[in-house]
């Protein structure tokens, strides 16, 4: 039973006349009652918990599918007990990607990484494959793997080159990354199954075997929506967090309170703790964050806005460390803008002008540092390769949370 499920029940039970404050004491004493019934701790989105991030809105779904058009695809790989990984695939849309394609621009905060395609997505400003995220020692298999999808496509039967969009983090920890697993049919099968709709989030796909501060990381996403007054336009994050720093939760020192800050073993040689930080609490890592729009943008102010995405990460506590590759893909799946493979003239409709990109740039801030929340909330222990990686542990959050007012006002 998740804590969705809860809040659901709740509010079927409970009278509307109920304030916000008794609403949810009610489900965090429910909550807190699941061992008692046999359940496992409940993994739930950080918004269930009435921690709204930023200003903004989400959409219905708070993910990246909520920008219409936009499907996502998992395959996870477990197993034995040392494969833990997977690939997770962004569809901008469901037609000919190669064919019609879409602005997009790649912006790089630290690389620290083997992103394939980035030069020519940035030299050209346009998209033409699914962007599909995996592990790192297999992001040149899944590059391949998307080029035969892409050929095999009908209509493009005369096509001599694809430029195949892969990120990658490294799972090594928890999954023997030297093995590299992913075949042809896991990223075949990521592509073939991309919906729209809910999205599974957490362990998941290219999330298997992921760590984040220390903690099980994972998938997350999430979406805002621009009042009409501003255009009404929506922007969805998905994000695969692998990184490390000083976790910072809504304004909240959650890894100084909880003692799992990487630097703290150093801080306190002094006190006769060990010298270097044990295991997988470290700064270094990756992130990989996909951003699309509806917006009418062009490669120009997708450059712009993907940018924003390391102001969400720096929001969640993340270093920026030398050892961490961190990317941003962003695209627009506006009709208007769509590029046409056969035709010598780019005639794009209306596009948005630079004074109206700063709501949109908040949008990617607010939703970056959401979905990246929810990557970890959403995760569970993970055992692979002889290591155990614990989740973020919820209650010892939650009362973190409560004492630095996080919660939404009552």
């Amino acid at each position: 039973m998740s804590f969705a499920h809860i809040v659901k029940i709740v509010n079927r039970r409970v009278p509307s006349l109920m304030t916000t404050k008794w609403f949810y004491m009610i489900a965090f004493g429910l909550v807190a009652l699941l061992p008692a019934w046999g359940q496992t701790e409940a993994r739930l989105r950080i918004r269930d918990l009435g921690v709204e991030i930023g200003v903004l809105s989400p959409g219905p779904l708070n993910a990246i599918t909520d920008v219409a058009g936009v499907r996502v695809g998992h395959t996870t790989v477990i197993r034995g007990d040392s494969i833990r990984t997977g690939v997770t695939a962004v569809l901008p849309h469901g037609g000919n990607l190669f064919k019609e394609k879409v602005p997009g621009a790649v912006f790089v905060g630290n690389a620290f990484g083997k992103l394939i395609g980035s030069t020519q997505v940035n030299e050209l400003g346009e998209i033409e494959t699914p962007i599909v995220l995996t592990s790192t020692l297999s992001a040149p298999k899944v590059a391949d793997a998307i080029i035969t999808y892409m050929l095999t496509l009908k209509g493009n039967e005369n096509v001599k080159s694809v430029n195949p969009l892969v990120g990658e983090t490294n799972d090594g920890y928890l999954n023997d990354i030297r093995s590299r697993s992913i075949t042809d049919q896991d990223v075949l099968a990521a592509i073939a199954n991309a919906k729209e709709g809910p999205l599974e989030q957490g362990c998941v796909g290219a999330g298997t075997g992921t760590i984040a501060f220390g903690f099980k990381g994972g998938i997350g996403t999430s979406s805002r929506q621009l009042p009409a007054r501003l255009g009404g336009y929506t922007v969805g994050v998905l994000v695969q967090t692998n990184f490390g720093g000083i976790l910072t939760i809504a304004g909240a020192p959650v890894a100084k309170e909880l003692g799992n800050d990487y630097l703290k073993n150093y801080l306190e040689q002094n006190k006769g703790a060990a010298n270097r930080a044990p295991g997988p609490r470290t700064a270094d890592g990756s992130i990989m964050i996909v951003v699309a729009t509806d917006a009418p943008l062009d490669h120009r102010n997708l450059s712009r806005l993907a940018a924003r995405g390391m102001m969400g990460l720096a929001r969640t506590g993340a270093s920026g460390s030398n050892g961490s590759g961190d990317y941003v893909i962003a695209f627009s799946t506006a009709q208007g803008v769509r590029i046409q493979a056969d035709s010598l003239a780019y005639q794009p409709k209306a596009l948005l002008g630079n004074e109206a990109m700063s709501p949109l740039f908040e949008a990617v801030i607010e939703a970056t540092e959401e979905a990246i929340y929810d990557s970890m909330f959403q995760a569970h222990d993970t055992t692979g390769s002889g290591h155990t990686i614990k989740a973020l542990p919820l209650q010892e959050t939650i009362d973190i949370l409560k004492r630095h007012a996080a919660f939404r006002a009552k």
